[in-house]
């Protein structure tokens, strides 16, 4: 990808994060000049690139996001306040709190006159009576509305979306907006908290495998169902959006639709390790099924993620074992 449009410096908002930190090195890689931000102080960032301006400050306060984008020709916003279900279900204000980030980020780079600014939403903003079960279709980008998307972080996603519409329309600003299904893969949280499903079962079956505890526990009874993208394609998808001509919402992420259960099985298979499960149905599970319809993005920029869930979740499992490994010579 050339990563166009304009030939400026570059600003990321969340570099400090999983996808903001993968996009940065994409950036690198390709020759542009990057400004990264990030809340997180630079020790806690997932990954640093080398030649890049890195800032740490609070963007969901204007004055910052105003200095953030002096003399920046375009911008890429990943920064949120967001984490796995266990997190969003449980931090709703912290969550849409992060309106403030999107909101200020946009104000101040209109009145920069940057040429052309990316958001990044979320599946979480499809209506939940389209997800009520694990065979639903995959959703459409029209299947947002009537709006009805996951309280607290759907809800932000969704109402930044309209932001940016709103603010291309009056105030002149040229965005994108791609909505994410559950990326995945190396050099994002494992643990703590904030960490997805397959980093998640990934750590598990990594302590499994290592000390011979070979229960884990499972969130719900496993049948939901969920497509998961790899990173790679998630970053390959975002430079297609922003250079691509699409002013409206569109999907980036899988179509291989898979039970949380074989999910396991899959993660288990490649470490080479037999587990015994205990579900707890207590726990968040979110949506009962999600999956991703491509038709739109296959029409726009003939191109749709296209790891297999294999290929990317072995990947991911070699590098959590290693923080695994790393973290049980610590105890």
């Amino acid at each position: 990808m050339n990563v166009r449009p304009g030939d400026g410096c570059v600003l990321v908002a969340g570099a400090g994060g999983f996808i903001g930190g993968h996009v940065v090195r994409a950036l690198v890689d390709a020759g542009r000049d990057v400004r990264g931000i990030d809340i997180k102080p630079l020790d806690a960032w997932y990954q640093h690139s080398d030649g890049v301006e890195e800032v740490v400050g609070d963007l969901s306060l204007r004055e910052v996001g105003t200095t953030a984008v002096e003399g920046v020709d375009v911008v890429y916003n990943f920064a949120a306040d967001m984490g796995g279900m266990g997190f969003i279900a449980t931090h709703k204000v912290d969550c849409m709190l992060s309106v403030l980030i999107n909101t200020h980020l946009l104000l101040a780079a209109a009145a920069a006159d940057v040429s052309r600014y990316f958001y990044a939403s979320s599946a979480c903003v499809y209506a939940a009576e389209h997800q009520t079960s694990a065979a639903a279709a995959p959703l459409a980008e029209a299947d947002a509305y009537p709006a009805m998307p996951e309280d607290g972080y759907g809800w932000e996603k969704l109402f930044s979306e309209r932001m940016c519409g709103h603010v291309s329309g009056e105030l002149g600003l040229d965005t994108r907006v791609a909505r994410y299904h559950n990326v995945y893969g190396p050099l994002g949280a494992w643990t703590g908290g904030r960490e997805k499903a397959p980093a998640a079962i990934a750590r598990k079956i990594a302590v499994a495998e290592l000390t011979g505890d070979t229960e884990i526990e499972i969130w719900g009874d496993g049948e939901q169902t969920r497509s998961f993208m790899y990173i790679d394609d998630c970053v390959e998808g975002t430079l297609r959006v922003m250079e691509g001509r699409w002013r409206e919402p569109v999907n980036v992420g899988s179509s291989e639709l898979v039970t949380i259960n074989q999910l396991v099985d899959l993660v288990a298979e490649i470490a080479g390790v037999r587990v015994t499960r205990r579900h707890d149905l207590s726990k968040p599970q979110g949506v009962r099924g999600r999956n991703s319809d491509n038709t739109l993005i296959r029409a726009r920029y003939g191109w749709e993620p296209s790891t297999t869930l294999r290929t990317g979740l072995a990947q991911t499992y070699a590098w959590v074992r290693e923080q695994v490994v790393a973290e049980l010579a610590r105890r």
